[in-house]
C-alpha cells in the first residue's frame, strides 16, 4: 500500500480537501469503466490508481459553480 501525504495531494489540488474530493470522483469514474479498458492494467485499488494520478498530475479538472435552484 502506497502512502499519500497530503502535502502530495496539496501540491497537485491546491488543497488537501479539495485533492481528496478530486481522487474520489476519478475513483467513481473508473469504477464505472468496464474491466477490460481500465487504465495502468495492474491489480491496484481505484482509489490508489487515483491518488496516483493526482499527484502525478494527470488528472486535468476544473471548479464549477453550484447553480442555485430556482424556485
Amino acid at each position: 500500500m502506497k502512502v499519500f501525504t497530503p502535502e502530495e495531494v496539496a501540491n497537485q489540488a491546491g488543497s488537501k480537501y479539495l485533492g481528496v474530493l478530486v481522487s474520489a470522483k476519478y475513483a467513481r469514474e473508473l469504477n464505472a469503466l468496464p474491466r477490460e479498458t481500465l487504465p495502468l492494467g495492474e491489480e491496484k485499488k481505484l482509489t490508489t490508481r487515483s491518488l496516483e494520478a493526482l499527484t502525478s498530475g494527470q488528472i486535468d479538472f476544473r471548479l464549477v459553480k453550484r447553480r442555485r435552484r430556482e424556485e
